[in-house]
């Protein structure tokens, strides 16, 4: 079978359905953290500013910005959570993989 002969199989498992699955939990997960640095950076710029344009305000825009970051992490932790609770057999899927593979060698 040669030494390039576990890739095909590899591939006819991880494009089926459920490696198009893991592969959008992965994605994701990545488009969620993408999402949260963007809306935290905004808010930190826009804290920053009014607190440049008000310093006498500077402890009020600094809790409200801190509540706001808060609840921003932990939507993304849930996400994160779903997402990987998505791709969760990730490891199965490897070890079948690694077993059809060498069936298929002959091992």
């Amino acid at each position: 079978m040669g030494t390039f002969g576990f890739f095909p199989m590899l591939a006819t498992v991880l494009f089926d359905s459920t490696g198009l699955a893991l592969f959008g939990a992965g994605l994701g997960a990545g488009l969620v953290t993408i999402g949260a640095a963007k809306g935290i950076g905004s808010l930190a710029a826009a804290a920053v500013e009014g607190q440049a344009r008000q310093p006498e305000a500077g402890g009020r825009i600094f809790t409200s910005m801190l509540i706001a970051a808060a609840l921003i992490e932990g939507f993304t932790f849930f996400a994160l959570v779903v997402c990987m609770g998505i791709g969760g057999n990730l490891v199965d899927i490897i070890k079948e993989t690694a077993k059809v593979a060498g069936a298929a060698a002959g091992h």
